[in-house]
């Protein structure tokens, strides 16, 4: 697995982690009998973002640029102490470089989760792998509206 596909799986994860403790946040909460409750799939609709490839790309071009920099940084220098250190400098600063440009992508999703949610009247909306029976799935609805927005250059 390349290194910016290792890094996008990092932040599918993190993500994934956030909207799993959101979800049990409000799934911990007895439902209301009016409450009604969605369901998404974080990782297609991300993946299904209009913007996610050329976001990779980008992040694919950061984290060469700077393996490239650290691997001249690290053939100048003899200590290993310092060898190591200029790597772990080089992955929190790719790490870093990723989280700033998926952000966007996130709040986009954000975004289209609360206009689907708001527009079919959903007041709670959890991860899909959470959800044993029950709640409307609105993955392809979050996933056009992305593409809604991004084409009319939301």
């Amino acid at each position: 697995m390349s290194g910016s596909k290792k890094f996008a799986a990092a932040f599918i994860i993190a993500f994934f982690a956030a909207v799993s403790a959101y979800s049990c946040a409000f799934a911990a909460a007895a439902a209301a009998p009016e409450e009604k409750v969605g369901a998404i799939e974080p990782q297609k609709v991300l993946f299904q973002h209009p913007k996610y490839e050329q976001t990779l790309d980008q992040i694919k071009k950061v984290a060469d640029q700077k393996q490239n920099e650290a691997k001249v940084a690290i053939d100048k220098e003899t200590d290993n102490n310092k060898k190591a250190e200029i790597f772990q400098n080089m992955r929190r600063t790719i790490a870093e470089e990723e989280q700033k440009l998926m952000q966007p992508l996130f709040k986009e999703i954000d975004l289209a989760v609360r206009t689907i949610a708001t527009a079919k009247k959903i007041t709670v909306v959890v991860d899909k792998t959470t959800v044993f029976y029950g709640a409307t799935d609105i993955t392809d609805d979050v996933v056009q509206e992305l593409k809604k927005k991004n084409a009319s250059g939301g």
